[in-house]
């Protein structure tokens, strides 16, 4: 994900999986065998429930140069339609997170999302929008600029909080996360009712995600309709005798 002479700007939203994804990155470039430097940003969107002051106090003690942006498109979003939707602030969100980092000088974003959040998005976009797909763990932006990476794929919530309870760090809590009668809420949820029962629940749905059967889904793309070429799965069998 990370490679020599990057420069990784991660994005602090001001919670826990943030938080962490920051000390893990700062302890990484003091032993990694690649040399790269990290900052850090905030972007502003008029919905944090506490000060934002105490996290900058927090980050110039640590040495971490922090870019806090308050983006004024967000807050008349606000103003002209309360009841926007999740993607509408995401897509302002992202246009804000592209132009700090492109003043920062900086290649690369690390964003804080969690296994939780991986396995959130595979059930969201299987059951809402048709599509198998969850997280992508290293991407680029549309115009290749900048490379996003997500290295807390394998590390549960539960984790960041332990973490960043024993760091001390402020959280800043946004109000989006408080919401109920969201999709997302509702299955955090759902998540949190099945673990009782099967605690190892999102460890078994990122392995599936690394794991794909393609001949065994329903994108005719990769069907073999005419049989003309054996499958591994359909090998297995034979195999075993």
């Amino acid at each position: 994900m990370i490679r020599d002479g990057d420069r990784v700007a991660v994005a602090l939203s001001g919670g826990k999986d943030s938080l962490s994804l920051l000390e893990a990155l700062l302890l990484l470039a003091k032993k990694a065998p690649v040399d790269f430097s990290v900052c850090a940003f905030t972007v502003e969107q008029g919905k944090f429930l506490r000060p934002i002051e105490p996290l900058g106090e927090y980050l110039a003690r640590k040495g971490v140069p922090w870019t806090y942006y308050r983006d004024q498109p967000s807050f008349r979003l606000l103003d002209e339609q309360p009841d926007h939707g999740c993607d509408l602030c995401s897509r302002y969100r992202r246009r804000a997170v592209y132009e700090i980092a492109n003043g920062l000088g900086a290649n690369v974003i690390a964003f804080g999302h969690t296994a939780d959040d991986f396995c959130e998005a595979f059930l969201r976009n299987a059951l809402f929008t048709g599509k198998v797909s969850a997280l992508p763990p290293v991407t680029y932006s549309r115009d290749r600029q900048f490379r996003l990476i997500r290295p807390l794929v394998f590390v549960t919530e539960e984790t960041t909080r332990a973490f960043a309870d024993s760091t001390g760090a402020p959280v800043v809590p946004c109000g989006c996360s408080q919401k109920t009668g969201t999709v997302r809420r509702a299955l955090r949820d759902l998540f949190a009712e099945l673990e009782q029962q099967y605690p190892n629940l999102k460890q078994n749905m990122l392995s599936a995600m690394g794991n794909l059967q393609l001949e065994r889904l329903l994108d005719t793309r990769y069907l073999d309709l005419e049989g003309a070429t054996p499958t591994k799965s359909d090998l297995l069998p034979v195999l075993a005798d």
